[in-house]
């Protein structure tokens, strides 16, 4: 006989644990050293409830795949999530070719935009290149990005998230929003 209650209990508890896993580990490599470690117990103290139901009636395979359920709708929850939140930032780098009128304005409209953008020269395959490097929150990510092709259809994208983040432009826009923000 199959019992809808365990299975329901044992697909959620799972998922919950799945969930959080995907989160605490998103935290953990963004630097949240006390949010993660106590998302961590509560995940523990779940993935132990989870797996004891399972463990303690493996006598029934429908647990067994209950579980897995669970588990794989867990992570595509947690990167949803995950996404939403768009904790961080990104770097991206944008190589222009230097023979369009384009060129000159995507750092301006980028600029215009409330991006900071660092401009720089290298030389490709087929001769000299535009270098941007654009500090974005990850919340705007898509926003740049519609952004740059919208200027410049054939520019080459390169994004990834920095670690550390210090002086210039975007620090000092950060400490201003966080002072502007604790005044009364």
């Amino acid at each position: 006989m199959i019992d809808i209650k365990m299975l329901v209990m044992i697909f959620f508890i799972n998922f919950a644990y799945v969930t959080l896993n995907t989160l605490r580990f998103m935290l953990t490599m963004k630097g949240y050293r006390i949010l993660a470690p106590l998302m961590s117990m509560v995940e523990i103290t779940i993935y132990i409830l989870g797996l004891s139901l399972v463990l303690d009636r493996l006598d029934n395979p429908i647990n067994l795949l209950t579980y897995a359920l669970g588990y794989a709708i867990g992570i595509s929850v947690g990167i949803k999530i995950e996404d939403k939140l768009a904790l961080g930032y990104i770097m991206v780098t944008v190589i222009l070719p230097t023979n369009t009128d384009q060129e000159a304005s995507l750092p301006r409209v980028l600029r215009k935009n409330g991006y900071g953008v660092t401009q720089s020269f290298g030389e490709g395959l087929e001769g000299e290149r535009m270098v941007l490097e654009i500090l974005s929150p990850r919340k705007t990510e898509r926003v740049l990005y519609a952004l740059i092709k919208e200027v410049e259809e054939r520019a080459f994208i390169i994004s990834y998230e920095p670690k550390y983040i210090s002086g210039g432009f975007w620090t000092k826009k950060v400490h201003r929003r966080q002072k502007n923000s604790t005044k009364p």
